[in-house]
């Protein structure tokens, strides 16, 4: 098991006039200079010093979490097999195809081994870019093999750099995204604050560094950002040409970067949608907006070799079916996704399963609901507080003009005339206000999808304690309305904040600094070395997703399965391999494991006495239930399940009977792994 320890000796409602009148009222910049040229030069200042502020906190944040990284495992100290093994998981699997990248003759040669990969899946010949969101290791393989920098960095640091690097990204689209929603960059920094102070619930990009949504998420807040800049009104056409073209890069690279982008991008359009029925976001700017989701999302699709999974997402026949007056509906018979609605249908009670697949989702606490001590740690910040105060005031705006847009437009022509209305919404608040509520339900259903939530929790709060449209409503509701308070409240609550976060974080983000520790798994270093030096090197593995994704990578043995679990045929395969960990008899397991070309099979005692997790869902139980055996110690089942005909198969095996023998011989073992070798005859 890894672990680790210390380290020894060393309109949108078409904006109204009454707002443009407000605006100019709250704009600090506005406010002080007194003359035409003195408020230009304001303005150069503060975009300066803001846009400069943003540069450096995006670096010290990228820093930060690579010191972490580097404190947390002594990663420059360790050797590469156990910096390999540090990639866990599927994210070693993807680490795998840059080092395959790196190491083929040639990058012809090199994208050829991607395109009809044999050693990811035995007995089967796969495209890799069709399959897999792994188009950023192939363009960073490329980049170092081009570039002079071999003698001056190693392969593994170009690529680690380059994750942190987007971290950067992030943290500055976040900045900015806030900025222009509020008018001033404090707003901005806030929200740069409270990212690195919530990071536990905000990122994981330290410990799980090749994972696909590190690569995608900052992208995502760069197209944010863009949308938000876009939803303004009065754009010049220049402003609003880059403006699509940020939109629509941003877009593609986010939907090529991560296999999840057609679920992120459908509550983006469900967004658009229900503003676009409330008449809170103009038209055009919504079809612009729909027609780029789709324009990204088919070219990804043919840079993936029309991957019948996004071909066939409802992200597609949703847009399409905006677009062509709502009345095209796409029925594609496809499997890719499926244990998806399985999960789904089984998480929000519409019925028990005995799926497999299902099952396995619903037991990982990742795919569990949002638990409440997130909202503890959200609230030491004060961020949960803030967030919660600026979303009520902006559902409460929301609401008021939802209503008077959707009320007859005579009489809206009318009240609006007699100044009734006061309320307003601007288009960019709009947007980031649906966004927020969308994904926050999506974080509360699933814990994985809380990074997508808590970042835009930064900059939706951040954003509300220094927007004047917020101070401005809520200060006329207790009959306290004053531009100079506006003022005052926009810019001191931020700083007080800040001075908060300053003085309670800083202490222990120095200790966390200070604190050096170093990675340490010697069971799996011992197997990884073993693999190297005993077995051939077409030999074929078998056992958890998670183990062979590292095998793969450490030894570039052939697998039988793996953690990428998005092909119906896959998950079919790996609950074969499977069989390992349930009660069945040595001939049936070893014609399966045959049955994909396995040479050698790798049991964990991690799984097979496993302790994490209830009765019920280790994975031995379910197993036991989707074979309809009866589960393992004190606890009820259900009526149907039988007791099985065999003794489990990962503990029988052990004591070297003759039945077991026949078919497998051990050839490794130590405290953690116990390798097999099977017979070749039957």
């Amino acid at each position: 098991m890894i672990s680790i320890r210390q380290r020894k000796g060393i309109q949108t409602t078409e904006v109204s006039e009454d707002y443009t009148a407000q605006e100019e009222n709250v704009k600090l910049e506005d406010k002080l200079p007194s003359s035409c040229t003195n408020r230009r030069l304001w303005k150069i200042l503060s975009f300066t010093v803001g846009g400069t502020v943003a540069l450096c906190i995006g670096l010290l944040t990228s820093v930060y979490l690579a010191t972490l990284h580097e404190n947390d495992l002594w990663f420059s100290n360790i050797k590469e097999v156990e910096r390999e093994i540090s990639f866990r998981t599927e994210c070693g699997l993807y680490y795998s195809y840059y080092k395959q990248m790196l190491q083929a003759p040639t990058l012809m040669q090199g994208f050829r081994g991607l395109i009809y990969d044999n050693k990811t899946e035995s007995m089967r010949t796969i495209n890799l870019l069709q399959r897999m969101n792994i188009y950023q290791e192939v363009f960073l393989s490329i980049l170092y093999r081009v570039l002079p920098i071999q003698k001056y960095i190693e392969p593994v640091y170009f690529y680690i750099y380059t994750l942190f690097g987007l971290q950067a990204i992030y943290v500055t689209a976040l900045y900015i995204t806030s900025w222009l929603l509020s008018g001033t960059w404090l707003s901005g920094l806030l929200a740069a604050f409270w990212y690195v102070t919530n990071r536990i619930d905000t990122t994981r990009v330290e410990f799980t560094i090749p994972l696909r949504e590190n690569w995608a998420l900052p992208f995502f807040a760069i197209q944010i950002a863009a949308i938000t800049y876009f939803l303004r009104p009065n754009l010049q056409p220049l402003s609003q040409r880059l403006t699509l073209l940020a939109i629509f890069i941003s877009t593609f690279l986010f939907s090529l970067t991560w296999q999840f982008n057609q679920f992120m991008m459908l509550m983006q359009a469900l967004v658009l949608f229900i503003l676009d029925s409330l008449d809170m976001l103009p038209a055009m700017k919504v079809t612009w907006l729909y027609g780029i989701q789709l324009t990204g999302l088919l070219l990804v699709c043919m840079l993936q070799f029309f991957n019948s999974m996004i071909l066939g997402s409802l992200l597609i026949s949703f847009n399409l079916s905006v677009l062509i007056a709502r009345k095209l509906q796409k029925i594609l018979n496809l499997k890719s996704d499926e244990h998806i609605f399985k999960f789904l249908k089984a998480k929000f009670g519409f019925g028990a399963t005995r799926d497999f697949d299902a099952n396995l989702y619903l037991c990982e606490e990742a795919f569990g609901l949002l638990p409440f001590n997130t909202f503890e740690r959200l609230s030491d910040t004060l961020l949960f507080y803030a967030y919660i105060f600026v979303l009520s005031i902006t559902v409460i705006a929301a609401l008021a003009v939802a209503f008077r847009n959707l009320s007859d437009s005579a009489n809206q022509q009318s009240m609006c005339k007699m100044g009734k209305y006061t309320i307003g919404l601007k288009p960019d608040t709009a947007y980031n206000l649906i966004h927020t509520i969308l994904f926050g339900f999506l974080a509360l259903s699933t814990m994985r999808m809380k990074y997508l939530w808590t970042s835009h929790m930064c900059v939706f709060a951040s954003f509300g304690l220094c927007s004047p449209e917020i101070w401005e409503l809520l200060l006329k509701l207790i009959h306290l309305y004053n531009p100079k308070r506006i003022c005052i409240m926009r810019y001191s609550i931020p700083i007080l904040i800040l001075l908060y976060l300053c003085y309670k974080f800083w202490p222990g983000m120095m200790d966390e600094l200070s604190e050096l520790r170093e990675f340490y798994d010697p069971d799996t270093v011992e197997l990884m070395n073993w693999i190297n030096a005993n077995t051939p090197g077409k030999a074929v593995f078998a056992g958890s997703m998670q183990l062979l994704a590292g095998v793969k990578l450490c030894t570039g043995r052939t697998l039988t399965n793996h953690p990428h679990y998005e092909d119906n045929s896959l998950r079919e395969r790996t609950k074969a391999v499977y069989q390992i960990y349930a009660k069945r008899a040595p001939e049936e397991v070893h014609a399966l494991l045959r049955s994909f070309g396995t040479d050698y099979v790798i049991l964990e005692d991690s799984i097979c006495y496993e302790r994490r997790h209830r009765r019920g869902c280790r994975l031995r139980d379910l197993l036991d239930v989707a074979n309809g055996h009866m589960m393992d110690g004190p606890g009820e089942n259900d009526p149907d399940l039988k007791l099985a005909g065999h003794p489990r198969f990962c503990e029988e095996i052990k004591k070297n009977l003759p039945s077991y023998t026949a078919y497998f011989t051990r050839v490794f073992q130590n405290k953690t792994f116990h390798v097999y070798k099977l017979s070749r005859n039957k």
